[in-house]
C-alpha cells in the first residue's frame, strides 16, 4: 500500500471514531468516564490546570505554525508550508462551524464535542509528525502534550475527555487527509505487456 493510501486510509478511520464517538456521548450526560476524568482533574491547583492548557493557546499555536510554514519555505517545499496552515485552519473551520452545531453538545453554555482547543493543537502537532523525520518523537512529545492539555482543559471545566478524544480524532483525520491530497501522485509505469 502507497505512503497516499496509508494516510488515507488513516484519516478515514479517524473520521469515523469522531462520527461515532460523537453519536454515542453528545447527546448524553457526561457518562462514567467523563465523571471520573473530571473528579481527578479538578483535585489539582488552578495555576497548574493554567499552565497545562497553555498549548492549547492561539498565541502559542499561531507562532507555531508560523515557525513550521517559514521553515518549509526556507527549504523551498510550497506544499508542506501550505499544510502547516492550512492543515490547522481547515481542521479549525469545520469543527467550530460544522461538527460543533450538527452534535450539539453543550457545557456551560457552550458548544464542546469536538474539543476546539484539542482540534487546535492536535492539528499543529499532526503536521509537525507528517514534516520531520524523527515521527516516534514527534508522537511521543506531541502524546504528553495533548495529555496534558487534556488534563488542564478537563480540571479546569472547558471539556469532557470524550470532547478531547473526539478532538484528537478529527483533527488527526483532516491533516492527514490534506497531506494525502497534497501528496504527489506518482505515474504509473508502462506496461511491458
Amino acid at each position: 500500500m502507497t505512503a497516499r493510501r496509508t494516510l488515507a486510509l488513516f484519516a478515514a478511520l479517524c473520521a469515523l471514531a469522531t462520527v461515532v464517538l460523537g453519536l454515542l456521548v453528545a447527546p448524553y450526560a457526561p457518562g462514567t468516564v467523563d465523571r471520573w476524568a473530571e473528579r481527578s482533574a479538578s483535585t489539582l491547583s488552578p495555576g497548574l490546570l493554567n499552565t497545562l492548557v497553555l498549548p492549547t493557546e492561539p498565541y502559542v499555536l499561531i507562532p507555531a505554525v508560523v515557525v513550521i510554514a517559514g521553515i518549509c519555505l526556507y527549504r523551498r517545499n510550497r506544499l508542506d508550508a501550505l499544510l502547516a496552515v492550512a492543515g490547522p485552519f481547515v481542521a479549525i473551520a469545520l469543527n467550530s462551524w460544522a461538527l460543533k452545531p450538527a452534535f450539539d453538545r453543550w457545557k456551560g453554555g457552550t458548544l464542546v464535542y469536538p474539543s476546539g482547543h484539542t482540534v487546535s493543537l492536535v492539528a499543529v502537532l499532526a503536521v509537525v509528525v507528517l514534516l520531520i523525520r524523527f515521527k516516534a518523537v514527534a508522537v511521543a512529545v506531541g502524546a504528553v502534550l495533548v495529555c496534558c492539555a487534556a488534563v488542564g482543559m478537563i480540571g479546569l471545566g472547558y471539556h469532557y475527555l470524550t470532547d478531547i478524544a473526539g478532538g484528537v480524532c478529527f483533527a488527526s483525520a483532516v491533516v492527514t487527509a490534506m497531506r494525502a491530497a497534497l501528496s504527489p501522485r506518482r505515474a504509473r509505469e508502462p506496461s511491458t505487456g
